[in-house]
């Protein structure tokens, strides 16, 4: 799937490769789950079409934002997870649930990292970044 830009603005640009509220679906569950299976991000609560799920994580991975690995105990399944570029994301992700706490009621489990990431937002991000790059490690 070649990257059609609608024009030069970063934000535009960014947003044609990750901007569709399924993408950042997918993008959420990696950087907080870490890696995920097909049918991981299926149960997820936003009940994603697989024909949807299936286009998404194509164009996820060829922007190189995820990549495919083998799966450890099942031949049939592959593990999703982000790349050094998905994980650059970060913190986007962090500043729009910032963003959806001044708004919007969220779980507990999201407002606990919230009240962490308020402590010190610089330190949080560069201790989830390296936590998600020792993924790499394997």
């Amino acid at each position: 799937m070649k990257l059609k830009k609608r024009s030069d603005c970063p934000v535009s640009t960014s947003l044609d490769i990750w901007g569709d509220k399924w993408s950042l679906l997918i993008i959420r569950d990696l950087m907080f789950a870490k890696e995920c299976t097909y049918g991981d991000f299926l149960k997820a609560p936003e009940h994603i079409a697989t024909n949807i799920l299936a286009s998404r994580l194509q164009a996820l991975e060829e922007n190189k934002i995820i990549e495919k690995l083998d799966h450890p105990e099942s031949k049939a399944k592959v593990l999703y997870r982000l790349t050094k570029k998905g994980i650059d994301l970060l913190p986007i992700m962090i500043e729009i649930n910032l963003w959806a706490e001044k708004y919007f009621p969220i779980p507990a489990n999201r407002k606990a990292m919230l009240k962490e990431v308020k402590k010190d937002k610089i330190a949080f991000i560069k201790s989830m970044t390296k936590e998600l790059e020792r993924q790499d490690v394997r």
